[in-house]
């Protein structure tokens, strides 16, 4: 895999930022022909671009199937634009896809791109698909904060005087969220109207503190016809359950092996 480390000026935040894309290559040392399919793969809370490279396999499953893998930073925005700060949602949905493709081999096809992501990147890679159906043909969560009201309702996000102020200059008045934007229900009902919804892949452990937020979700969901997956079972919230998981999320988005040379 081709690894790269790109430092450019977002016009979109108005300053520099980074991400990391890897890029598979064949035999001859060159990327693979054609244009690309893709994965935007996102951090949590308390990460950066380089999570997911440096806490997991990513670029060995990444290989096996061929598919670029785009992993931007977007500090404790929950990726939103936020009522107090920088628009982190139109950075990820729009800027970077589209300054990647302007020098980079990386299809724009809807059926050929992905988005995936572990706690509050799994809150952003639904709210960012769902947000975006024509862009993303398919999503998944990985112990991700997919009740944002539930969860911001929890006496240990409302005691965190720090954390509270975060998360209140990303959505402001946290007690009115439920039925916005920033409601992922609301955006999958929205979905159902136009009737373009990406598919959806949901898992949690068990152990894990976000665990009963995800049941949550997933028994509101399923009572819509929508293409949802739910899965659990043991595991906390740790990298060594998102690195077994990333795994399934790969072929459960109908990504085939390559065939060796």
């Amino acid at each position: 895999m081709f690894l790269n480390h790109i430092h450019f000026r977002s016009h979109v935040l108005g300053y520099q930022q980074k991400l990391l894309i890897m890029l598979p290559q064949g035999q001859d040392g060159l990327i693979l022909p054609g244009k690309l399919k893709c994965l935007t793969l996102l951090h949590g809370l308390s990460d950066d671009e380089t999570a997911w490279m440096r806490w997991s396999n990513i670029e060995k499953y990444a290989e096996k199937y061929g598919i670029a893998v785009v992993m931007p930073a977007v500090e404790k925005s929950f990726y939103s634009n936020m009522v107090y700060g920088d628009r982190f949602a139109d950075y990820i949905s729009e800027e970077v896809p589209a300054f990647l493709r302007g020098f980079l081999p990386l299809s724009g096809q809807r059926e050929d791109n992905y988005i995936a992501g572990i706690s509050m990147g799994g809150y952003g890679a639904l709210k960012i698909a769902l947000s975006n159906p024509t862009s993303y043909c398919a999503t998944a969560s990985l112990s991700g904060v997919v009740d944002i009201a539930d969860f911001l309702s929890q006496p240990e996000i409302t005691e965190n005087k720090e954390f509270f102020h975060d998360i209140s200059l990303v959505f402001g008045d946290i007690t009115k969220l439920k039925d916005t934007k920033n409601d992922l229900l609301r955006l999958i009902v929205d979905g159902m109207v136009k009737d373009n919804l990406p598919r959806i892949y949901q898992c949690c452990g068990t152990e894990d503190f976000l665990y009963q937020n995800n049941l949550i979700f997933r028994d509101k969901v399923s009572e819509l016809d929508i293409d949802h997956y739910y899965e659990d079972g043991p595991g906390d919230h740790l990298w060594s359950y998102w690195d077994t998981m990333i795994q399934k999320v790969f072929p459960w988005f109908g990504l085939k092996e390559l065939e060796p040379i």
